[in-house]
C-alpha cells in the first residue's frame, strides 16, 4: 500500500540542500531501572522496544518512491528492505562521557541529512552517559532524527514520542512478522500521477511550473498574516546571520522550573498590589511561565551580544518566530490543535529585565485573547509525550518563512510534569533539536519536563563558536530576573 506525500510535506523535500537539513531531533537522557547498569545489556532492550513501537507507526517502516519524470509528488512505499540496524545504531561516548560530550555528538550527527532511499530517520542509542557532574552514576542516552516529511502530527508522530511510556513497566508492543507490501511498479506510479493530474489540473499546473517557486510565495502570503506584523522589513545581517555551514553546534543547558514559576507568580502579585510600580505592564498583563522563559532567552542573548563587544543599541530587538499552538473549530463542531506563528521582538536593548518581560508578555498576550491558544496545562496533558512532535510541527512552519522575516525561532512546548519511561529506564532530560532555517545561524527549543526547563541551542558551527557562552548565560539571565523581580 501507499500513499501520496502531502505538498506540504513535499516541501521540505524541495527546500532541503546539503548544508541546510530539515529533520528534527530530541535528546533523552536515561537512568536505568534500579537493580540494573548501563551496558550492553540495556542497549540491546533499548534496540527491542524501539523495533515494538514502530509497529504502532507504519510510516517509520517506510520510504519514498519518486515518481518517472516528476509528474506528481512521491509517495509512501513499505520497504521491502527495511533493515532496523541500519537506522537504530549505538554508540557510546568518550570518557568521562558528560553534557559536553553528548553536545558534541549530538552536533555532529544533526548536520548529516538523512538517506532519502530509505525510510526517514534514525536513532542513536548511546552508552557511558554520565549522569552527575563527577560522572558517579551512569547512564545513557537516546537521540532522534525524523525528518519535517515525516511528522505532520496527524498520521505520523515524532519518534520520541512513540517510544516514552507513562510507566517503568509498559509493554513494548507487538513483535510479530511484518510483511511489506509490495511497491508499486514504474507504471503503475505513472498511472496514479496521470489520473490525479486529470483529476487535479490546477495541482499540476503548479507542479510543472515549480514547487520551490511557489514555496516561496507561499511564504510571503504567510507571512504577511502573521499576527502582529503589518510590514516585514528584512532581517538586518548581524551574530545570529548563517555563514551557510554545513556543520552544526549544540548546547544543552538545564534549569530548575520553578524559578520562572516564581518569576511569573511575583510579577503577577505586583502588577495586582500596585499597577503603577516600576517595570510593570501599563496594559495589565500577567505573564505567564512561557513570556518569562522567552525573557530569559532575551536576557542571554543580550549578555551574549555584550560579551561579544556588539552590544545591542538601547530600544533594538532581535525578532523572534514563536510557534503557537491554536484551537480552531472543526467542520463538524469539534476542535483541532493547530501551529500558528507569531512574531515577537525580543528587547536585548532593554536594559531593565522587568520591563523585557512586560514587553513580551504585552505581545504575546494578543494570542491568548479569546481563548484561541492552547494553554500550557491543555499541552501538558496531551496523549504520550507530545513536545517532540509539537517541536516538529512548529520547525515545519518555520521553515517555509525566509529569514528575512525573523532572526531565530524559538520553539517552547511545556511537557508533563511527571516522569516518562523507555524500556523500563527512566528519562531524566530532554532537549530538543531545532534545524536552522535557511539564512538562520541559531535555532532555540524549549520543553519544560518534570520540574525542569531543557533548553537545546542549535547554531552553525562557524558563525556561532561561542555558543557556549549563550549557554552559560541563560542561567545567569534567570537569576537577575528572579533577583529584581522578588
Amino acid at each position: 500500500m501507499s500513499d501520496r506525500l502531502a505538498p506540504a510535506d513535499a516541501a521540505f523535500l524541495h527546500l532541503e540542500r546539503p548544508d541546510l537539513p530539515q529533520h528534527v531531533g530530541t535528546v533523552m537522557v536515561f537512568a536505568p531501572a534500579p537493580g540494573t547498569v548501563a551496558g550492553p545489556a540495556m542497549l540491546d532492550r533499548v534496540v527491542r522496544h524501539v523495533e515494538g513501537r514502530i509497529a504502532f507507526v507504519p510510516r517509520y517502516r517506510r520510504r519514498l518512491r519518486w515518481i518517472p519524470g516528476g509528474l506528481a509528488d512521491p509517495v509512501w512505499v513499505d520497504d521491502e528492505r527495511f533493515d532496523l540496524s541500519y537506522h537504530v545504531r549505538l554508540s557510546a561516548l568518550p570518557r568521562p562521557g558528560g553534557q559536553a560530550e553528548l553536545a558534541e555528538f549530538v552536533g555532529r550527527v544533526s548536520a548529516r541529512p538523512l538517506d532519502r532511499t530509505r525510510p526517514l530517520w534514525e536513532l542513536y542509542v548511546i552508552d557511558g552517559v554520565a549522569l552527575d557532574p563527577d560522572g558517579d552514576a551512569m547512564g545513557f542516552a537516546v537521540v532522534t532524527k525524523t525528518h519535517q516529511a515525516v511528522v505532520d502530527g496527524v498520521q505520523a508522530l515524532d519518534l520520541a514520542q512513540v517510544i516514552l511510556d507513562t510507566s517503568d513497566d509498559a509493554s513494548s508492543g507487538p513483535l510479530a512478522p511484518w510483511r511489506p507490501v509490495p511497491e508499486p511498479s514504474g507504471a503503475e506510479l505513472i498511472a496514479t500521477a496521470v489520473l490525479g493530474t486529470v483529476a487535479h489540473p490546477v495541482r499540476a499546473v503548479r507542479i510543472t511550473r515549480g514547487r520551490v517557486r511557489d514555496l516561496r510565495r507561499t511564504a510571503r502570503r504567510v507571512a504577511s498574516s502573521l499576527v502582529g506584523l503589518a510590514v516585514a522589513p528584512s532581517a538586518s545581517t548581524g551574530p545570529l546571520e548563517s555563514s551557510g555551514s554545513a556543520h552544526r553546534r549544540f548546547v544543552a543547558v538545564s534549569t530548575p522550573l520553578g524559578p520562572y514559576q516564581d518569576i511569573a507568580r511575583h510579577v503577577a502579585s505586583a502588577i495586582t498590589d500596585n499597577p503603577q510600580a516600576p517595570g510593570t505592564d501599563p496594559a495589565g498583563v500577567i505573564p505567564t511561565v512561557n513570556d518569562v522563559v522567552l525573557a530569559v532567552l532575551t536576557g542571554a542573548l543580550r549578555q551574549w551580544l555584550q560579551e561579544r563587544h556588539q552590544p545591542p543599541a538601547s530600544g533594538g530587538s532581535l525578532r523572534a518566530l514563536i510557534p503557537v499552538g491554536v484551537t480552531r473549530a472543526g467542520g463538524e463542531g469539534g476542535a483541532a490543535t493547530l501551529v500558528e506563528h507569531q512574531i515577537v521582538d525580543l528587547p536585548v536593548g532593554e536594559a531593565n529585565p522587568l520591563i523585557r518581560l512586560s514587553h513580551i508578555a504585552y505581545q504575546l498576550s494578543s494570542h491568548r485573547e479569546g481563548g484561541r491558544a492552547v494553554s500550557a496545562p491543555d499541552l501538558m496533558n496531551l496523549a504520550g509525550f507530545a513536545p517532540p512532535t509539537l517541536h516538529g510541527m512548529g520547525a515545519r512552519a518555520a521553515a517555509r518563512l525566509s529569514r528575512r522575516f525573523a532572526d531565530l525561532v524559538v520553539s517552547n512546548v511545556p511537557g508533563p510534569q511527571a516522569a516518562r519511561y523507555a524500556a523500563g529506564a527512566t528519562m531524566t532530560a530532554t532537549y530538543p533539536v531545532i534545524p536552522l532555517s535557511d539564512g538562520h545561524g541559531l535555532s532555540v527549543g524549549v520543553t519544560s519536563y518534570d520540574g525542569r526547563v531543557f533548553v537545546g541551542l542549535t547554531a552553525d558551527r562557524d558563525a556561532m563558536a561561542d555558543l557556549d557562552d549563550l549557554g552559560a548565560a541563560i542561567s545567569v539571565a534567570l537569576a537577575e530576573l528572579g533577583e529584581v523581580s522578588g
